[in-house]
């Protein structure tokens, strides 16, 4: 009896063992093709804002971590990548995030030149309504094409606002809480670009570099 409890005991175990084994391995490789999934569709994104013929680097490469929670909507490092173009910068694209969208954060990237004209905005993520917020997507509809060529200017400030605040900025029928985050993002994303810190970005860390 005792024998066939421990046969048994060590049948689990080795059972137990091996689908622990399977779940970690199967674990590390969906991981592993997320992230590249993720990457790919991010370079996507990217090349739609600062199109590849007008820059000659490894974009994604290029990625630096800056952190300002007041213009950049969050505590955590942002991920900022330059385009350049025989060694010298032609645009960047600004990662941010919109903290009162009509349900929770919305995540975003901007495209700026390097004279601080948008080249485009897409929203990375959100959880905004079906059939209203989401028109925020470029696949659902083409409000975010109002952003580009604009610029933020101490003159024009005031316009950066939805036209129910009085800015220059549709919003949706039904919705206005969505857009309203949206474009005071990205307005905050210009001024971070317009700062000091900003000019520092070649000193700040690679998302790359390794703890």
């Amino acid at each position: 009896m005792l024998v066939s409890m421990k046969k048994n005991g060590a049948i689990l175990a080795l059972f137990a063992f091996a689908c622990t084994s399977v779940v970690a391995i199967t674990h590390t490789v969906t991981k592993d093709r997320i992230a590249e999934q993720e990457q790919t569709q991010l370079l996507k994104i990217i090349n739609q804002l600062l199109p590849e013929n007008g820059h000659d680097n490894n974009i994604f490469q290029s990625c630096k971590l800056m952190t300002n929670e007041a213009l950049l909507g969050t505590s955590e490092p942002q991920r900022i990548f330059t385009a350049t173009k025989n060694n010298e910068p032609v645009g960047y694209a600004i990662e941010g995030i919109a903290p009162k969208g009509y349900s929770g954060n919305i995540k975003l990237v901007v495209g700026v030149d390097t004279v601080g004209k948008v080249t485009g905005v897409r929203i990375l993520g959100h959880n905004e309504t079906p059939g209203l917020g989401d028109k925020v997507e470029y696949r659902k509809s083409n409000w975010l094409d109002d952003f580009v060529d604009q610029t933020l200017t101490k003159e024009n400030a005031h316009t950066w606002a939805v036209t129910k605040d009085g800015g220059d900025f549709d919003s949706f029928t039904g919705a206005t809480i969505t857009p309203r985050a949206v474009v005071s993002s990205v307005k905050d994303i210009l001024t971070f670009y317009q700062s000091d810190q900003f000019s520092e970005l070649q000193s700040a860390p690679s998302c790359w570099s390794k703890s």
